[in-house]
């Protein structure tokens, strides 16, 4: 049974920075296509950033220019580095697979779309960050 943990978040500054890291078990992350996703209660969940087996990334408009999404293959981890952080980026940041291996720009829409219903995906529980002064 794979297990996704998301680490990193926390309170930061309009402007900040931080770097979440999505590491995991049972699971060779750069084997498939991995996602950032985030939800704020009311809302509902969206995809912020996707990096496939082959490295090729996405990232949503609102992050464009200001967030980065690597992958340490040795440690097994995808990060998130995300700067110049706003007080609309407030949410619960998730990591999930749906164990494919490429990924088009519409990837993350569809399971953010229909996270529920794809009950093959492996998510993480989540890690809040809060951007306020």
């Amino acid at each position: 049974q794979a297990q996704i943990v998301e680490s990193g978040g926390g309170l930061v500054q309009p402007g900040g920075s931080l770097r979440l890291a999505c590491a995991a078990s049972g699971l060779q992350l750069d084997r498939y296509v991995i996602g950032w996703f985030r939800q704020t209660p009311g809302k509902e969940r969206e995809g912020v950033s996707c990096i496939t087996s082959s490295g090729t990334t996405y990232y949503a408009e609102s992050v464009k220019g200001r967030f980065t999404i690597s992958r340490d293959n040795a440690q097994n981890t995808v990060y998130l580095q995300m700067n110049a952080l706003k007080p609309e980026d407030t949410a619960i940041y998730y990591c999930a697979t749906d164990y494919h291996f490429d990924a088009t720009e519409g990837w993350m829409r569809s399971l953010a779309a229909d996270w529920r219903g794809i009950t093959h995906a492996s998510w993480g529980q989540g890690t809040q960050v809060t951007v306020s002064s």
